[in-house]
């Protein structure tokens, strides 16, 4: 898989905010080189996320996002504008594009506040710096980001400085007596009324209803830069800025505690840790009427792909081929992974001895939270008649007659329950902001999505006491399987 071909939830997401006519669009098609998204003078131009895949020297492959105005109006502008809060969820890096001219406005300020709870890198552009200057103080708040990622406090001279994006006083250790709180009112931008906004100000409803529970707020890497779309002054500059930006956020890992940004962590592998070079890994893929034609499905495709990084080799088979492969084999394989929907007759004909997962099971532990997942399979056991269980789907497929999400699932839930529970669905990028309704919630392994916005999810439910779980462990535990099902993974079902 070429970088070229590399999957959109593989690519870290850089998304651009900004209220209308700030010149967004324009500073996309800039940024990329293209004429991505439609731009004019007239207000709310775009209407939709626009998204675009390319490749950001010396990052590599990266999926850049044009958002709607965050100031939209009227009932369909609320529409957009919650499409724009919703682009939040999946962004690794984010752009704030604010017009020179015209300063941060006070829905500038509250996406500010916005990435700083959720521990987003950001970058603040000025734009149209072609006709206006950038507000006095641009360019200062380089000497409180530390290209290490550390917070701004923890970058901050001695003597004090102001970032002018956030609009705080940030002190070193020796200054704490001679904070310059007036210069920092000076700075920040002011609204309608004369207040002035800083970032940790007063935040939006909307924009705070949708914050990451249990990150914390963190002082996410902060900078400014001035940029023209129209002349292409400081793109390349930004572009720079960006790439690096990227590179950081990959360091960061997520700990028990939250977030650590900068931390320096390993690549996360999908089965690769699993293995030693010289390894038979089987993999299990039906080949029946849900099988898309003449191609694998992204989870098996990732996986063979990083067999063969191990120095591993993968074999396949469909099912029905599975025992004759097996008898076939020189030595009993490393490990067996199957669609999960073939748990049964997999682990049936696969010996007892043998490590068995699923594609499955391999994805909830890449994109999200392995084991949170794992205590959420026991809530279906405790479900009652009248309960809702929300199935959710990171993609958008034609339903079939015997579909997974619509069909068997909710089969083997009733199963796990011993009840007739409802059921909700949901799939693509639709995910319900308010999740109380729910008993549970069964997500699939996330292919489509990237790993930020998986957590994001995750991390929603776990805020709102909704165990969320994943396909697989919940096909395994309907098998009877479960515990075996991890055992690969070195984890232990409760």
């Amino acid at each position: 898989m070429s970088l070229n071909e590399m999957p959109s939830g593989e690519r870290p997401h850089i998304v651009f905010f900004g209220v209308r006519n700030a010149g967004k669009s324009s500073l996309v098609n800039a940024v990329t080189g293209q004429a991505l998204a439609v731009v004019s003078p007239v207000a709310g131009t775009t209407t939709d996320p626009v998204r675009k895949a390319m490749e950001l020297a010396p990052a590599g492959p990266v999926l850049v996002v044009d958002t709607p105005g965050i100031d939209d109006e009227g009932d369909v502008g609320q529409l957009r504008v919650q499409r724009a809060l919703r682009a939040l969820d999946e962004a690794d890096v984010a752009v704030l594009v604010a017009d020179a001219a015209r300063g941060l406005t006070p829905f500038d300020a509250q996406l500010l506040q916005a990435f700083r709870e959720r521990a987003v890198p950001h970058v603040l552009a000025w734009n149209k710096t072609d006709v206006a200057e950038a507000p006095d103080g641009t360019g200062r708040v380089d000497s409180v980001a530390p290209s290490d990622g550390a917070s701004l406090a923890e970058g901050a001279r001695a003597d004090g400085d102001v970032c002018h994006a956030c609009g705080e006083v940030v002190l070193g250790p020796d200054a704490a007596a001679a904070a310059r709180p007036a210069e920092a009112a000076r700075l920040a931008p002011a609204s309608a009324s004369g207040e002035r906004l800083a970032c940790d100000g007063p935040s939006a409803p909307a924009v705070g209803a949708r914050s990451a529970a249990g990150r914390g707020l963190l002082a996410a890497p902060c900078q400014e830069v001035r940029v023209s779309a129209l002349t292409g002054e400081g793109v390349h500059q930004l572009k720079e800025l960006l790439a690096a930006m990227v590179a950081r956020a990959g360091e960061g890992g997520l700990g028990a505690d939250g977030p650590s940004v900068g931390a320096k962590v390993a690549p996360r592998p999908l089965v690769a840790d699993l293995l030693t070079p010289g390894d038979v890994v089987v993999l299990v893929i039906p080949l029946d009427s849900a099988a898309p034609k003449g191609r694998l499905i992204l989870p098996q495709q990732q996986v063979m792909r990083d067999v063969l990084e191990a120095g591993a080799f993968p074999c396949a088979a469909g099912v029905e081929g599975l025992p004759a492969l097996l008898d076939m084999l020189p030595r009993p394989p490393r490990l067996v992974v199957t669609d999960s929907q073939a748990f049964g007759a997999v682990a049936a004909a696969v010996p007892a001895d043998a490590l068995l997962t699923s594609f499955s099971i391999l994805m909830a532990r890449y994109k999200g939270d392995l084991p949170a997942q794992l205590t959420a399979v026991r809530a279906l056991e405790a479900l009652s008649d009248g309960s809702i269980v929300l199935i959710a789907e990171g993609c958008t497929h034609h339903r079939q007659c015997n579909d997974i999400g619509t069909v068997k699932l909710p089969e083997w839930i009733r199963q796990i329950s011993g009840a007739n529970p409802q059921f909700a669905f949901t799939s693509g990028r639709e995910f319900p902001d308010d999740l109380t309704p729910y008993a549970a919630v069964v997500h699939c392994g996330g292919c489509m999505l990237n790993r930020q916005e998986m957590q994001s999810r995750l991390r929603r439910a776990a805020a709102q006491g909704v165990p969320a779980t994943n396909y697989g462990m919940v096909i395994a535990r309907a098998n009877g399987i479960l515990p075996r099902a991890l055992a690969p993974l070195g984890i232990a079902a409760p």
